[in-house]
This record gives structure tokens, C-alpha cells and sequence, in this order.
């Protein structure tokens, strides 16, 4: 059994939040973290912002979204929110992902027009028979891409082996430190390579993570990256 990521897009018309999104200009969420509560109930904690509305009148609007039940805001840091709400409608997508395939969101990011998903499941079935869901019940699953935790260990990040042992090294080194106890030269000795495959390996890994680990909507496997 392999565990298999998918990279997927859902019409925001289709999932949580979605009259909240028609009706405030500029609103963004990212999901933090999905708790199952039964079969048909989501808790998630979610980030939101948006450029054209104060706090107030986010959550005015949140309140009467009826995909939201409950909803408490947790953390405020000026320009972002974060709630715990609980989404009862809308959600039979992330309920078919999370509750009966166990799948587990790693990263999710919505706006007015659509939501990005970056999905693991324990094997590409689940993904198989979520899609076929979906097919049957008149949901949108746009599937961006699929791969394999097995296949090297790039896993969600996107890292080559060569990447992923330089920036491991790096770390290890105090590359990072302030100030730093190793230098890019130091690097390239210990790993037999030269300053410039170095420093290659360091802005493609970092480019990278900040890729997969922040941003959606783009494959960890793009052909493009070595």
C-alpha cells in the first residue's frame, strides 16, 4: 500500500463559504487544520482575510453563511483571522475525502472562484473512489496532480534527493544560523560538489518548499525542476 498525494481544484460555488464569497470582495481562507465531527459535520480552523471588509463585517457575513453552523474566532493578527467554524452543507466532497476514505487535507486554500486541495490518501483507490463520487453526485473534483509518497522522497515539498540532503546539511551546518556557522563553500566540501551546484540545489529547494508548502495549485512534480 502507497500512500498517494492529489493536487485538486473544487468550484467555490460547490464547497464551504461559498455565499460568503459572492458576497465579500477580496475574501481568502486557508485551511489550517479539518476535525470530522460525524458523518455529515466538519470542524476546521481556518485563516481568513480580506482586502475590502473589516473583521466585523467578515464575521456578519460568515455567520449568516449557511454552510457555517458555529464559528469562533481564535486569533486575530490585524490583516488575519483565525476561526474554528463547523460547516454542515456544502462539504460532501471533503466529507467523502475525510470521513470515508480517511484522507487527510495537508493544505487547502480558497477564494471566489475556486478552492485548491492538496489531499494524502492511503492509496490512490481512495482518490479513485472519491472522484467516482463526485461523478455521480454532480461534484466538480479537478484533478491537478497525483503522485506517490514512494517515488524518491520528494513527498509534498517537491525535493529531489539532492535537494532534500543539501538543505538537510545546510540546516544541520548552521548554514541558517545568524550568524552563520557554515558557508555555501562548506556546503560544497562536505557534499563533493561545487559552489555552484550548491547554491543551485539551495534556490530550487527553497523555491520549492515555499511552492509546496505555501502555495497551491501547482504539482510537486513539475518536469521542470532538477
Amino acid at each position: 500500500m502507497v500512500a498517494t498525494v492529489a493536487e485538486v481544484e473544487i468550484p467555490a460555488v460547490e464547497f464551504a463559504l461559498s455565499q460568503s464569497f459572492s458576497e465579500l470582495g477580496g475574501l481568502a481562507c486557508e485551511i489550517e487544520r479539518v476535525v470530522a465531527h460525524g458523518d455529515d459535520r466538519l470542524m476546521p480552523f481556518v485563516w481568513v482575510r480580506s482586502d475590502e471588509n473589516t473583521r466585523n463585517e467578515v464575521e456578519t457575513i460568515l455567520k449568516e453563511d449557511p454552510s457555517v453552523e458555529t464559528i469562533e474566532l481564535l486569533a486575530d493578527v490585524g490583516d488575519e483571522w483565525l476561526y474554528q467554524m463547523e460547516w454542515i452543507d456544502q462539504i460532501e466532497t471533503l466529507i467523502q475525502i475525510i470521513v470515508r476514505e480517511e484522507g487527510t487535507v495537508l493544505a487547502a486554500m480558497g477564494d471566489g472562484r475556486e478552492w485548491h486541495l492538496r489531499i494524502i490518501f492511503s492509496d490512490q483507490d481512495g482518490l479513485s473512489r472519491t472522484y467516482d463520487y463526485c461523478d455521480k453526485n454532480g461534484l466538480t473534483l479537478d484533478i491537478l496532480n497525483i503522485y506517490q509518497l514512494e517515488e524518491s522522497r520528494q513527498g509534498r515539498f517537491g525535493l529531489t534527493d539532492e535537494q532534500q540532503d543539501t538543505l538537510t546539511l545546510a540546516y544541520e551546518a548552521g548554514y541558517y544560523n545568524v550568524p552563520r556557522n557554515a558557508t555555501a563553500n562548506d556546503l560544497a566540501d562536505e557534499l563533493g560538489v561545487s559552489h555552484q551546484a550548491v547554491s543551485e540545489r539551495l534556490r530550487r529547494g527553497h523555491g520549492s518548499l515555499v511552492e509546496n508548502a505555501l502555495i497551491l495549485g501547482q504539482g510537486a512534480n513539475d518536469p521542470d525542476k532538477k
